[in-house]
């Protein structure tokens, strides 16, 4: 069981790599768009009509996303109480946040998906795309989610950044 989840961990985690490019690259283009409206309205006295729609747009992209990546990373509230409690109760209480992880995924990608659905009929005013366009991340991060804590639920961890843990532990 252990060497499917490798591998399917390994899968996720190269599809993750690219994920969070994208993420990082929306949190880029949502700088350098606010950037640009901020400067032509100052300089010029004109706002490009799309550049509140596609900074909205790329918020909440961004925004989903990086609730799956905190969840990868174990970046949900914690409490220093508990750790003064037995490893095996510990260990039930991660696996039990593990599978009510895995719950809200998969409610984000049931409810997720209908609203975007839902959504399909009505269009962007400045762009013209599809409303769905900014609710389809839902689902996806519904998906990512899943992914992320089953392969938890299963004992593998995920997270690629240790550094904050480490150091708070050094200093501790």
């Amino acid at each position: 069981m252990s060497r499917i989840t490798g591998r399917i961990g390994r899968l996720f985690l190269a599809a993750d790599r690219i994920i969070e490019a994208f993420a990082i690259t929306l949190l880029v283009l949502m700088i350098l768009i606010v950037f640009m409206a901020v400067v032509t309205r100052k300089l010029f006295g004109f706002v490009f009509a799309w550049s509140e729609e596609i900074t909205l747009l790329c918020l909440t992209w961004f925004t989903f996303m990086g609730i799956a990546i905190g969840f990868r990373e174990r970046l949900h509230l914690g409490m220093d109480l508990f750790d003064k409690l037995p490893e095996k109760v510990l260990n039930a209480s991660n696996r039990l946040i593990d599978l009510v992880t895995f719950f809200f995924g998969l409610y984000l990608v049931v409810y997720g998906w209908d609203f975007s659905m839902m959504m399909g009929g009505s269009f962007l005013a400045a762009t013209q795309l599809p409303n769905m366009i900014q609710y389809i991340v839902m689902p996806i991060t519904g998906v990512m989610t899943c992914v992320y804590s089953g392969l938890q639920l299963f004992g593998r961890d995920l997270r690629r950044y240790h550094t904050i843990e480490e150091e708070i532990k050094r200093d501790a």
